[in-house]
């Protein structure tokens, strides 16, 4: 990330392991007056909490009342004096005012220091999700865009939608957070605009882009090139009662189509074959990495990775979290709760956990370590 995306943790919190040092840098919102736990400490226990699974503020309050007094020492309750628990109450409120944005860079980053760089390259996913569960009858529910890393499968970045405004200029506000050297940006048709290209380019980094309907005349373009006269790679796969044939056709870009920094245009062909029904699909692909860094395999394994998003990340906050469903309504804290549930599937996944959902069932029958996972991170 950009070194403008994360601010040092200050000296008042010497030799915290580095994320519980990084909350130190999220500013309080709240009168200083009458302030009985600290917002880093807060945020800890709500994080240490959706660790073990809990969905709601309701649930974070009973697993702080339900933890011993050292367990909640280890997160800094106390520290200050006075050994009093934060409450669900406190905690609401907290969450509802504490700025966002700023937490999800400050935890991005954190995470981003932690990804791995796959063939030199670093390769991230964006993509957009609402979260359903926060709406209400006088505002719509938040829309959040996340950036993914295809290789860890952990969060790197997240930013919310404006209201009244639309994922293309939120993905761009996140792209600008981020140090593009060597990056590679994968996201889906809606955002392949010049300018998004432009910008990801200009930032040292490689877009490969889906090309639909959205974008007529680029469509039409690569949909009328030569592709019977071009070899292809091809690979198949089996599983869950189907098999995938991906088959991917690559020609270096014509000059004559005008769309900033292509270098490479591609063909994918899908074909699932499943109870002996086989049904076909088309797309084309727009990439500025050029034949030398991002040949047919590798393009391909970006494509597929691409829908990691989705199904690592979309899903499970759906599924194991329970995410569209949740109550939390209040200010910001339907986007802080989205945040602390992309924290608890990074570290998991950090930790070496391929299914979120038993991990979550681990932490919940052992609550220290959830606090272990946080504090060791």
């Amino acid at each position: 990330m950009s070194s403008s995306s994360t601010t040092p943790a200050p000296a008042q919190a010497p030799g915290r392991p580095e994320l519980l040092a990084l909350l130190w840098s999220v500013p309080d919102p709240r009168d200083r007056r009458g302030v009985r736990h600290q917002l880093p400490v807060i945020l800890a226990v709500g994080l240490a909490a959706v660790l073990t699974g809990a969905q709601s503020f309701a649930a974070i309050g009973e697993w702080v009342a339900g933890q011993s007094e050292t367990a909640l020492i280890r997160l800094g309750v106390g520290e200050g004096g006075g050994a009093r628990r934060p409450t669900e109450s406190t905690i609401r409120r907290a969450f509802a005012r504490v700025d966002a944005d700023l937490l999800d860079r400050v935890i991005g980053a954190f995470v981003w220091t932690r990804t791995h760089v796959v063939a030199g390259r670093r390769v991230i996913a964006l993509d957009g999700k609402t979260v359903r569960g926060a709406r209400t009858a006088n505002a719509v529910a938040p829309h959040l865009v996340a950036a993914f890393d295809h290789a860890t499968g952990t969060v790197v970045g997240q930013v919310a939608v404006a209201a009244k405004s639309n994922e293309i200029p939120a993905v761009r506000d996140l792209l600008a957070c981020f140090d593009l050297t060597g990056v590679v940006v994968t996201v889906d048709a809606m955002h392949t605009q010049g300018e998004t290209a432009q910008a990801i380019t200009d930032g040292g980094g490689d877009y490969l882009f889906t090309v639909k309907k959205n974008q007529p005349t680029l469509h039409r373009a690569c949909k009328d090139l030569p592709w019977d006269n071009v070899p292809s790679h091809r690979v198949t796969t089996r599983g869950h009662g189907r098999r995938v044939t991906r088959t991917i056709k690559v020609v270096t870009a014509p000059t004559w189509v005008h769309f900033a920094g292509a270098a490479q245009i591609a063909q994918v062909r899908r074909t699932v074959t499943r109870g002996g029904r086989k049904s076909v699909e088309v797309v084309y692909l727009i990439t500025s990495a050029d034949h030398q860094s991002a040949p047919p395999a590798t393009l391909a394994a970006w494509v597929q990775g691409h829908w990691g998003i989705e199904n690592r990340l979309h899903w499970v906050r759906d599924v194991s979290f329970d995410e569209d469903r949740s109550q939390v309504r209040t200010g910001n804290a339907p986007q802080v709760m989205a945040t602390l549930r992309n924290t608890a599937i990074s570290l998991f996944r950090q930790a070496g956990w391929t299914n979120i959902a038993a991990a979550l069932r681990h932490h919940a029958a052992h609550p220290d370590e959830a606090v272990t996972c946080l504090l060791t991170c």
